[in-house]
């Protein structure tokens, strides 16, 4: 049993955040897009133990996968026990979502062993946080609720971004912490207001989202914990970006450049950016098949 999988990272087009829930999470709006920026799992069975083992090197501590495989097991995943091995290309703890989308990529290839019901996995994946839904079929999704509720779209017009990583790590639950601090969620009313606008213009096929829906409700406390974020925001837009925004809780900006070309102006703005970040990278969007587990042994079996 040896599988490989693409674990992609993902960009928020708009984040719309409404208040707290009894739950203790946030009320969201999001359209976010799987991208060319992916870690890689690969698993294979762990014959010599007696537990399943995950080794990601820069992550200390339980991570997503390891509790994927816990939930998994809990819900009668009967499989072998399994080694994971996890190359990291997403940055940590940037607002990308790359423990999200290696849980999810383990949870891909939990349904292609089988022993499993597409609901199960489901409902794990909504246990696990609220990204991990959405990146169970990378894509295009307009995801809302707490991010359970998952909705695929179809591909919008012709884009591509360049991505500024940080070498600040930034949690989610700070970030929304610092939201609550100065007073940005909005009102139920504004939020529905927002989602009826998204809506109405996904409704344009392979239309471009106006410049008034590219927004992301964490980024003044994203700005707020970390204010070279700022500083990347308009190094995009100075290398040519046709708008730039925080990738979900941050801190790594996004530039995002529309039209036939923009792929190749993206790695020519990631190019003239390198110097002053390094980790600069031109990414495009993908889809479901993008992420799909293949067999990494040399018969081809499972």
């Amino acid at each position: 049993m040896r599988l490989e999988a693409r674990a992609p990272g993902k960009v928020n087009l708009c984040l719309f955040v409404g208040g707290l829930r009894e739950h203790g999470r946030h009320e969201v709006v999001t359209l976010l897009e799987s991208v060319s920026l992916a870690d890689e799992l690969r698993l294979e069975g762990a014959t010599a133990s007696t537990r399943d083992e995950v080794a990601c090197e820069g992550i200390e501590g339980p991570n997503l996968v390891e509790l994927a495989l816990g939930s998994l097991r809990a819900h009668g995943w009967d499989a072998p026990r399994v080694r994971v091995e996890i190359d990291k290309h997403i940055p940590i703890a940037g607002g990308m979502a790359g423990g999200s989308a290696d849980a999810a990529a383990i949870l891909r290839m939990a349904l292609l062993i089988g022993r499993l019901r597409p609901g199960v996995v489901a409902g794990i994946a909504a246990s696990l946080g609220a990204d991990v839904p959405s990146q169970l079929a990378p894509g295009l999704t307009r995801a809302s609720g707490v991010g359970d509720r998952i909705e695929p779209r179809a591909p919008i017009a012709p884009h591509a971004f360049v991505l500024l990583p940080m070498p600040a790590r930034l949690g989610a639950a700070e970030v929304y912490a610092e939201a609550d601090r100065l007073g940005l969620p909005r009102s139920d009313e504004d939020l529905s207001a927002c989602a009826a606008q998204l809506d109405a213009a996904l409704r344009e096929p392979e239309g471009r989202l106006p410049d008034e829906l590219l927004v992301n409700d964490l980024q003044p406390a994203t700005l707020s914990l970390c204010g070279e974020v700022g500083d990347a925001l308009a190094a995009a837009r100075e290398a040519g970006a046709d708008h730039a925004m925080v990738c979900g809780s941050g801190p790594t900006a996004a530039g995002f450049f529309w039209g036939a070309d923009a792929a190749e102006r993206a790695e020519q703005a990631a190019v003239a950016l390198s110097s002053a970040y390094p980790a600069a990278a031109a990414v495009t969007p993908v889809g479901a098949e993008y992420g799909v587990p293949r067999p990494s042994s040399p018969s081809g079996t499972i």
